[in-house]
Order: structure tokens, then C-alpha cells, then sequence
């Protein structure tokens, strides 16, 4: 797990950028700091089930990683003399979701559309500030989310190719609604700091329904020049462990 972040730097936001950006920033730190225990208890599962245990030990790694996150935002917090959130709704509201899940296939769904919308986050976030300190952080979790959205597709892709054709449709039309709602509630939780790194309503769903689409493009037509076998991703999540 590599740490990127240039400490030495120091934070220098401005009270504008702040005023525009803080309420997103406290909640966005808030929700990479979960210990990750009820996600580890569907893996685990699942690994059992599979008897794919790198599986579970990437899953640990991906959580360390979010953590990770969670804590160089904190420590941003904490140095530009704010208090971090202890609450807020939207963290909250998939805090209780995921209470009440031990599906893989509904996790791993779930951490891809809020994996992309971190992306396009931050990136906004990088856009809304001049502080060099945050632009690196910000840098830092973007450069991890890539390998985790990739990492997560490759599982949906293997849970999906399990079910019946039908099935598939089905599982698309619920991946696709729940989607809908889920990034309708990040719009409107943090269209403030995504209008001021220059993200439009319309630009935001632009970016969301173009990764989804390539999330199912993937995971349901298997098309040559993205279908990977069960070998390649296994090989995939050991260079995960090890990066």
C-alpha cells in the first residue's frame, strides 16, 4: 500500500474554496473510514463458497487502501482547523443498506458506482482548490480508485457470467435502478463542490452513465478485447495484492 502524500507542503485553501467544498469533504472522508467488517463478512463468505481465498485477502487490501483515504483526508481536516464529521445522512443511509448485506453480487455493484463517482469527485475536488497539499491527496486516492474499479468489475463479471440469461436481464434492470438512484443522491449530497470544480448536473451524469455502460458492456456481452478468463483475474487480483 503505497503513501504519496507530500506532508511537508502544508495546506493552503483559501476561505472561498473551503466555503464551497468542506460539507463534501467531511462526508466523503467520513465514508472511507468504515472498519469494512460487514464487507469482509460477505467476502469471506463468498470465499468459502469458492474456495478463493486471494479474493478475500485482495478485499482486505482494498479496505486498508479506503482507509487510507479516510485518514489523509482527516488529517487535511484536521490541519485547516475544522472538525470531522461524526454524521451525515448519506453515509448513514449506506452504512444501514449494507448492514443488512451478506450478497457479494449487490456489494460489488455498490463499490463500483460509488467508486466512480469518487472518481469524477474527486477530480472536481482537484479542479475547485489551489492547495497543492489537497490537489495531492486528491491524486493519490484517484490513482487507487482506478485499480479498484477495475479489480471490482472483474468479479461482477464473474458473478454475472453465473446466471441464467433471464437472470441477466433481470440483474441488469436492478443494477441499472439502483444506479439511477444512487447517483441522483451523490448529485444532489455534493453538487455544490462538483459545480465548483466545474462538474454541471449534466456533465456529472454524462461521466456516471458512460461508466456505467462500460461496467455492463463488460460484464454481460464478454466482447474479445475486454473478456478476461478466471486465470487472468486471478493473475489480476495478485498484482492487485502486490501493488
Amino acid at each position: 500500500m503505497k503513501q504519496r502524500i507530500d506532508w511537508s507542503k502544508g495546506p493552503s485553501i483559501s476561505n472561498v474554496e473551503k466555503n464551497k467544498v468542506l460539507y463534501s469533504l467531511k462526508a466523503w472522508q467520513l465514508g472511507e473510514t468504515s472498519d469494512g467488517k460487514h464487507l469482509l463478512a460477505a467476502a469471506n463468505k463468498y470465499s468459502g463458497t469458492t474456495q478463493d481465498k486471494v479474493y478475500f485477502e485482495a478485499v482486505e487490501l482494498f479496505i486498508k487502501e479506503e482507509q487510507k483515504h479516510g485518514n489523509n483526508l482527516g488529517r487535511y481536516i484536521d490541519l485547516i482547523g475544522e472538525k470531522r464529521a461524526k454524521q451525515d445522512w448519506g453515509d448513514t443511509l449506506f452504512r444501514k443498506i449494507r448492514y443488512f448485506n451478506t450478497s457479494m453480487e449487490i456489494w460489488t455493484i455498490a463499490v463500483i458506482i460509488v467508486e466512480s463517482a469518487a472518481q469524477i469527485f474527486y477530480q472536481a475536488l482537484k479542479e475547485a482548490t489551489d492547495c497543492n497539499l489537497l490537489k495531492s491527496i486528491c491524486n493519490d486516492i484517484l490513482i487507487d480508485e482506478a485499480h479498484h474499479i477495475k479489480f471490482q468489475n472483474e468479479r461482477l463479471y464473474i458473478l454475472f457470467q453465473k446466471k441464467r440469461f433471464y437472470f441477466k436481464v433481470i440483474s441488469v434492470l436492478l443494477y441499472s435502478a439502483f444506479f439511477f438512484c444512487v447517483i441522483h443522491a451523490i448529485w444532489f449530497g455534493h453538487k455544490k463542490a462538483l459545480k465548483a470544480g466545474n462538474v454541471t448536473f449534466k456533465l456529472f451524469m454524462e461521466k456516471m452513465f458512460g461508466k456505467f455502460f462500460k461496467t455492463m458492456v463488460f460484464v454481460y456481452s464478454g466482447q474479445k478485447e475486454q473478456f478476461v478468463s478466471n486465470e487472468q483475474i486471478r493473475v489480476s487480483e495478485q498484482v492487485y495484492l502486490r501493488s
